[in-house]
């Protein structure tokens, strides 16, 4: 990040609890663009570099197949933080060079950047609001290990909510053209094999870790919509690198144009303002018995309610073969259900 003068810092202002006018002066260090050389550049070509690796010795015939696979899935998970930034434009200072990052990074990982722009974008606006947040949909509709299928929600989401704008139709035309045609390709010239093992197969780990990190940690128990509450923060040093930031969700959705690397130096510098406001951070599994509950919950079955009474999930009850496991199911739907609120 680009620095002038004296940074301002939690030391430089009052003990006592600053105002957000002087907490915002503590982040704005981290709310600068990005330098045009950074490491969000290099996860977009190491990707791209780690998937041509990969491709390159599936036809020399000399690595194996395991080792083929995880340098696969090493570079879908990298632009998967590549393609997140450039939403927010925080992967690049130049437009261009923001949207080319995106674009590229959505074409290796199978999305369509348009999609995942706006959508995202909505998460961002409509956090666990069970209506109108569609990564609600993703992380609450379903057992938590087949959370990566839920992800083609948000193309329904996309043209269901009109989302587009400008050129981003005929963008999401080109990248899912581009999709086909290269499987389309790959049933021609007998390729299909590198296309099941070097990407489908990758993707799919990669859908089920974007899911759980992205999504489902961070937000749960998906009880509340208050700013300062909605997401959670569980620091790692460790999980800081492995998935690239998002132990420090919260400080992404309190600031969006901050870049994945500056998450946790922001967290660390803020964390005198979550503490006062009372933010979540911990992981919050098998804390509480409710917890572990919920979480076992969300591993076996995963879908919830958003009413106490009259649920949408009621009439599964009826296909039960008893009255009593009707009863069961529809006492469990209660217990489970998630209704946010703005506390």
């Amino acid at each position: 990040m680009t620095n002038t003068g004296e940074i301002t810092t939690t030391k430089n202002l009052p003990n006592k609890f600053q105002s957000l006018a002087d907490w915002q002066k503590v982040i704005q260090e981290y709310l600068d663009p990005p330098k045009p050389w950074n490491l969000t550049v290099g996860l977009f070509i190491g990707g791209y570099l780690l998937a041509a690796i990969s491709i390159w010795q599936w036809y020399r015939g000399s690595w194996p197949l395991p080792l083929l696979v995880g340098l696969a899935f090493l570079a879908l998970h990298m632009e998967g933080t590549v393609i997140h930034d450039a939403c927010h434009n925080a992967a690049h200072p130049n437009r261009w060079i923001n949207q080319a990052m995106g674009h590229g990074a959505a074409i290796l990982l199978g999305f369509s950047f348009p999609v995942f722009t706006r959508v995202h974008l909505q998460h961002h606006s409509h956090v666990n609001d069970p209506k109108n947040d569609p990564d609600h949909i993703v992380s609450t509709f379903g057992p938590v290990w087949l959370i990566a299928p839920r992800f083609f929600y948000h193309e329904y989401f996309f043209f269901e909510r009109k989302l587009w704008r400008r050129y981003e139709l005929m963008q999401w035309g080109l990248e899912r053209g581009l999709f086909i045609c290269i499987v389309l390709a790959g049933i021609k010239y007998n390729f299909m094999n590198v296309i099941y093992n070097l990407w489908f197969g990758p993707a799919l780990m990669v859908g089920v870790t974007l899911g759980i990190f992205f999504d489902y940690l961070p937000h749960r128990p998906f009880l509340s919509r208050n700013r300062w509450k909605n997401a959670r923060v569980y620091p790692s040093k460790v999980m800081n690198w492995l998935i690239m930031g998002q132990n420090y969700h919260l400080v992404h959705h309190l600031w969006p144009s901050i870049p994945w690397f500056e998450y946790k130096p922001a967290y660390e510098a803020t964390k005198p303002l979550l503490d006062a406001k009372g933010s979540p951070q911990r992981m919050g599994i098998f804390e509480t018995k409710a917890d572990g509950f919920n979480f076992l919950y969300d591993i076996v079955l995963g879908i919830r309610s958003h009413k106490k009474q009259r649920s949408k999930m009621r009439p599964i009850a009826k296909l039960l073969p008893n009255s009593k496991l009707r009863k069961k199911f529809i006492s469990l739907l209660h217990k489970t259900a998630v209704i946010p609120t703005s506390k």
